[in-house]
């Protein structure tokens, strides 16, 4: 029973089996326009059937190192290996890769299924196997419907389903995926993105994925990798990503957070005290943590990690007070910003629930925070 829960393990998260071997293998790649280094000595490893994120800000390289996977670009230095073959001077046309782009790029005078059929048409494929593949590919798209349907026509969340559905048309062993749900409302957005991991998971295609939008990738990886200028500076599980940051801009840059800089005052193996100048006592962290003496450090806290109190915590350590100077009830949740007396506004958020707050916590009110001693999580610049 154990085994069969290993080998189940194994083959959902094939990054931790050290008997799999990469689909996706990016040796040492640069990529520089001129002077401009857009990718910087990346090395990645993306397994097969894998939904991979590469997570990060305009102008960070992303998009550089997706088009250097579709054969768009060619690395000014290093290599990438797809299914174990080295890339080196092979063309777009003749690479297991397909992309779909952000603006969809579908052909405005064709129908929904000429649109779809058109890849398998430009191969010669007879008109019979076309119309097959192209109505079952519609229908796990939920497109069939509108198959007569010009692109003018539908909903931004229908054209993105049939520029996925040419996309996967040609039965592809690698999707690439440049900002794909980025047109779309909200809501829409929302409800695609689990659209599109189910899709994913019933094709088994390996998905690559560049987005800017944290969220998103939280939602559809099952894997990021998040970048900044030019670097990969993480790779982990969205969970990995969230609640184990390994630098300060990791931290920043996914999801919201409290950050104090501070110094060790003491460094134990299962545990330290951090001294931080903009709280009134001592972080406790009940972990050990590898850092240089009189490194500079920061402690990081989630708003949700947070919690509210009129009264006074028990101990000395990890809380503090402030008073309550913004409240956004936003249903689900409700945030508050509170100024702390060293000046420091601290982001808080609580759900909501029940409908009635004991508490009633309110605009101008003292109040304490306090955390639970596995809460921060200590990281270096």
């Amino acid at each position: 029973m154990a085994s069969s829960v290993l080998e189940s393990a194994a083959i959902r998260q094939p990054w931790n089996d050290p008997r799999a071997e990469p689909y996706i293998r990016i040796e040492r790649v640069t990529k520089c326009f001129g002077e401009f280094v857009a990718v910087n000595d990346v090395s990645l490893n993306i397994y097969r059937t894998e939904l991979f994120c590469l997570l990060g800000g305009s102008g960070c390289g992303k998009t550089t190192l997706l088009r250097m996977l579709a054969g768009f670009e060619e690395p000014s230095s290093g290599k990438i290996f797809i299914d174990g073959i080295d890339m080196s001077g092979i063309p777009p046309y003749e690479r297991p890769v397909n992309m779909m782009f952000q603006s969809y790029a579908l052909f405005p005078h064709m129908t929904v299924e000429q649109n779809v059929g058109f890849g398998l048409k430009m191969e010669g494929k007879a008109k019979s196997e076309i119309a097959d593949r192209v109505a079952n590919m519609l229908k796990l798209v939920s497109m069939g419907e509108f198959s007569k349907r010009k692109p003018h026509q539908l909903s931004g969340g229908q054209r993105q389903r049939v520029a996925l559905a040419r996309a996967l048309i040609k039965q592809p062993k690698l999707l690439l995926l440049d900002e794909p749900l980025g047109a779309l409302d909200k809501k829409l957005r929302e409800r695609t993105q689990f659209e599109l991991v189910n899709l994913q998971e019933k094709l088994g295609v390996t998905f690559v994925v560049v987005t800017h939008d944290q969220e998103e990738a939280m939602t559809l990886a099952s894997r990021i990798g998040v970048m900044d200028q030019g670097r990969i500076v993480q790779v982990g599980t969205p969970k990995e990503i969230y609640e184990f940051p390994i630098s300060k801009f990791v931290a920043e840059f996914i999801g919201s957070v409290n950050l104090f800089e501070g110094r060790l005052i003491a460094d134990e193996p299962d545990h330290v005290r951090i001294a931080c100048p903009e709280l009134d006592r001592p972080v406790f962290v009940a972990h050990g943590i590898s850092s240089a003496p009189q490194a500079k450090l920061w402690v990081a806290i989630r708003p949700e990690k947070i919690q509210l109190s009129l009264k006074r915590p028990a101990g000395d350590e990890n809380w503090t007070r402030g008073i309550v100077k913004e409240i956004a009830y936003l249903g689900d949740l409700s945030v508050f910003l509170i100024l702390l007396d060293s000046g420091k506004t601290l982001r808080v958020t609580r759900p909501n629930m029940w409908r009635h707050d004991d508490e009633n916590i309110t605009w101008e009110q003292e109040v304490y925070l306090h955390w639970h001693d596995t809460s921060p999580v200590v990281v270096s610049a």
